[in-house]
């Protein structure tokens, strides 16, 4: 497949973006995979939302790859979930975890823990445990999937249905961006979805167990990930500010 050329993927993202808003979300992925040439990935963290699209996934039965990355630091109850995930669907879910060598002079120049001496040092960790696995899991790829919402925290409330990634050079696609966090609960309730029982207990949002806790009242979704961290962007890196800004065709 030829390269995504950027001026031509924001029209496309636009095009998908328009399309999608008035759609169910198995709907959405359908009419996603239509527009899309080439491979899909849904990259997955088996957080609720990303719950709710591997059902849609497995409910309107599009070829769209579901990849998931073990950084190695994952709570045991995220397994747990995976675990339920595979037997429900009776898919595998593709792994990627970190480089061995590059996580192994991590810890050796940081400590097992660093990531919380600076913000620089937790960037180097979430990169050889989250954004270099990622990258590997995208190549050759021409749009992911994830499960962005608007309302997950202010950093992500201008989340589109589909914008042009830079970065990874495809489409990416938040079919998503406009559903609430009562609409996401509801929609597992409702089809006995699997998961993560952590969600039971305060944490709204689920990365590595180190750099988790649960949200107070009145703090946003994301407020518990790399809580000491004092600025509102709760990002690692995977998603950036123009990921999840609308992306216009002059990119």
């Amino acid at each position: 497949m030829s390269p995504i050329v950027p001026s031509q993927a924001g029209a496309l993202a636009e095009h998908i973006d328009s399309l999608l808003r008035p759609l169910s979300l198995p709907e959405r992925l359908r009419a996603a995979r239509d527009a899309v040439e080439g491979r899909i990935v849904f990259t997955t963290s088996f957080g609720i939302e990303d719950q709710v699209i591997t059902h849609a996934i497995a409910e309107a039965d599009v070829a769209i790859d579901i990849v998931t990355l073990d950084t190695g630091r994952l709570f045991p109850e995220t397994h747990d979930v995976w675990a339920a995930t595979e037997e429900r669907y009776r898919r595998h879910i593709d792994v990627l975890a970190p480089k061995t060598d590059a996580l192994e002079a991590l810890v050796a120049a940081d400590g097992i823990n660093g990531f919380r001496q600076s913000r620089e040092a937790r960037t180097r960790c979430c990169g050889v445990r989250k954004v270099e696995p990622l990258a590997r899991a995208l190549a050759g790829a021409a749009g992911w999937v994830t499960g962005l919402r608007g309302d997950q925290s202010a950093y992500r409330a201008a989340t589109p249905f589909a914008a042009f990634d830079a970065a990874q050079g495809l489409i990416k696609i938040n079919p998503l961006a406009d559903k609430t966090r009562d609409e996401v609960a509801a929609y597992v309730a409702y089809n006995e979805i699997p998961y993560n029982a952590l969600h039971d207990r305060g944490f709204p949002s689920i990365g590595c167990a180190p750099c988790t806790r649960a949200v107070r009242l009145g703090e946003d979704e994301r407020a518990g990930r790399w809580w000491w961290e004092n600025d509102g962007k709760k990002e690692c890196g995977l998603h950036t500010r123009q990921d999840v800004s609308r992306v216009k065709e002059s990119v």
